[in-house]
């Protein structure tokens, strides 16, 4: 299971998406006086110290669901097409989450008037995983190639 780079891949994919789901993904400065807001996957943390689940809950849940997607898809190495279908789900998950984020932040952006500021490295965590599933899809589906030439040969 573990001689197969594309289970590696999997695994730096879910160890990118939990550190995502823990860190801050950015702040907005107001325009005006005032503290800055800290976005979370899950949360935005008010200058007031008091949590706002609105709009960015969604974020958190994409990134919820595609946790047990991936690990399910490094176990199911055995079934080569499922674990295709996985990756692709986890692929789909990522790419909803980056849109939606960008539209969170745009959205929060002209609702509070403020300026976000986002951690760079948090925020392209999810885009990472998005390229390690790709990695990981294409050397299972070369895998899978491999296999069945082989048979073609018997």
């Amino acid at each position: 299971m573990w001689q197969r780079i594309q289970t590696v891949y999997l695994l730096l994919a879910f160890i990118l998406t939990v550190v995502c789901l823990c860190f801050p993904l950015g702040y907005f400065e107001p325009a005006a006086m005032g503290g800055n807001t800290v976005m979370y996957n899950l949360w935005n943390v008010m200058p007031d110290g008091t949590r706002d689940f609105g709009a960015v809950w969604p974020l958190f849940v994409l990134l919820l669901i595609t946790c047990p997607l991936n690990l399910w898809a490094i176990i199911s190495f055995k079934n080569r097409k499922f674990q295709v279908r996985l990756c692709t789900i986890c692929v789909f998950l990522i790419f909803l989450w980056v849109c939606y984020g960008i539209g969170v932040v745009r959205g929060q952006n002209l609702g509070f008037e403020s300026k976000f500021h986002p951690y760079y490295f948090n925020d392209l965590l999810p885009v990472l995983a998005f390229v390690f599933y790709m990695l990981a899809r294409r050397g299972i589906i070369k895998d899978e190639k491999l296999v069945r030439s082989m048979d073609h040969i018997r």
